[in-house]
């Protein structure tokens, strides 16, 4: 059976649907508290991949810590980017699941379906 890990925050409504969606489908997904546990930046590298999307095309642009450190001044440089996402973890979109070699985000929550 696939490994499914979850980038998870319990307090985001989409996150929870998303959880709630895996396990219906039977899936117990591994569950990481990006906030609490926040990704390294090689980690943050290899989601990046999974996805198939670039650093700036997965940060929350509208949270106070991208805001306050002037970020959408290095969108385009996806290790500026990585690094501050390791240091400032609320800016990560949310959630993110990932399996074998591929990644969704989960908003909305249905975009899970792409990896079941």
């Amino acid at each position: 059976m696939k490994e499914y890990i979850i980038y998870h925050n319990p307090r985001c409504s989409k996150s929870r649907q998303t959880l709630q969606l895996l396990r219906l489908a039977g899936i117990e997904p591994t569950i990481i508290e990006y906030l609490k546990t926040p990704p390294k930046k090689d980690e943050l590298k290899n989601i990046s991949q999974l996805l198939g999307l670039r650093p700036k095309d997965f940060v929350r642009k509208i949270e106070k810590d991208f805001k306050d450190n002037h970020l959408s001044e290095s969108l385009e440089d996806d290790d500026k980017i990585i690094e501050a996402m390791s240091l400032f973890p609320k800016i990560i979109e949310r959630p993110i699941v990932v399996s074998g070699v591929r990644g969704v985000i989960g908003r909305p929550p249905e975009n899970v379906q792409e990896l079941i």
